[in-house]
């Protein structure tokens, strides 16, 4: 099945082309099914570049997919054009009037790590969402920074400052094999890694119910599940493009600022060479595996949505 965008969306044109199964709405209620329903709250200064990349993961599934873009109410981009985020955005206070509910939601990055959470323009509204999510996300994705973000606020977790950024591709391990959301990978992969901030094993660990799903003895925990408040949260790039390190290593060569070739990326760490894509089979293990998840465990009914489960596995 397809993923539902909007036929003027620049992810529609460029994922067909790719190959990935795209439908416009005309198309999509002509058939008698529910779709699954995802947000995706954008906080990524590239937009468009984020759009595409998580389309992309949750378009590849036999489901069929109905992708919210959403944005924060106050904050305005500088990266993206206004028509665009006129066009295929909807402000959180307008979603949360309309009393809708999500299937998913995922939670993206942001480079703003080294502030602290409080200092964040919109860290109230985000702290919103978070609690929203409990009543009307029946599974939420926190990546990177958002990932941080939202166990900090649940949790009480902490991020810390690192010496030097993480920056590269760095190998990580399957830590609980018997997960659904780790059906089909193998033993140790390869995913990419861009951050100044950690968030620490013995921290993670001193609190119950949290379960760190997939970790790497060089940059730490990067996949923890969440049960109570039906979430996952990932600190590191499976939906990166295959020039994503190379475009932030290339930017900051460009404008002066000290940063180190990220690690493994380029063939023998040559960045005049054009690097290789190691981790696009686990970005799509993992995250059709998350939408697997949501479809199995999800009510039919949208309305029941954070209030019960359906799941079989119960």
């Amino acid at each position: 099945m397809p993923i539902k965008l909007p036929t003027t969306l620049p992810a529609f044109t460029v994922l067909r082309r790719e190959g990935v199964m795209v439908m416009g709405a005309d198309a999509a209620d002509r058939q008698d099914i529910r779709p699954i329903r995802i947000g995706l709250l954008n906080l990524m200064p590239k937009k468009i570049q984020t759009e595409t990349q998580f389309a992309r993961l949750i378009g590849a599934t036999p489901l069929q997919v109905e992708l919210s873009l959403i944005r924060m109410t106050d904050h305005e981009t500088r990266n993206t054009a206004a028509e665009h985020m006129e066009e295929f955005y909807r402000p959180f206070a307008e979603v949360a009037d309309s009393g809708e509910k999500f299937d998913g939601l995922i939670i993206t990055g942001a480079p703003i790590e080294h502030l602290p959470f409080e200092a964040v323009t919109y860290w109230d509204e985000l702290t919103q969402v978070f609690d929203w999510t409990q009543a009307h996300v029946h599974s939420t994705f926190g990546v990177c920074w958002g990932g941080m973000a939202m166990i900090n606020h649940f949790h009480g977790v902490e991020k810390h400052m690192l010496d030097h950024k993480a920056f590269g591709c760095f190998r990580h391990k399957v830590l609980e094999p018997a997960s659904p959301y780790l059906r089909g990978f193998s033993d140790e992969f390869i995913i990419p890694v861009s951050r100044w901030t950690e968030m620490r094993q013995a921290e993670i660990d001193a609190v119950p119910g949290l379960t760190t799903l997939i970790g790497s003895p060089e940059v730490g925990p990067c996949l923890v599940e969440d049960r109570a408040h039906r979430a996952l949260y990932i600190f590191n790039h499976f939906e990166y493009d295959s020039d994503t390190l190379k475009q932030e290593y290339d930017r900051d060569v460009a404008g002066g600022t000290p940063i180190n070739v990220p690690r493994n990326y380029y063939p023998d760490d040559d960045p005049s060479r054009m690097p290789l894509n190691r981790w696009r089979s686990h970005a799509h293990l993992l995250y059709g595996n998350w939408v697997s998840e949501v479809y199995l465990t999800t009510p039919f009914d949208m309305a029941e949505i954070g209030q019960r489960s359906t799941d079989w596995r119960a």
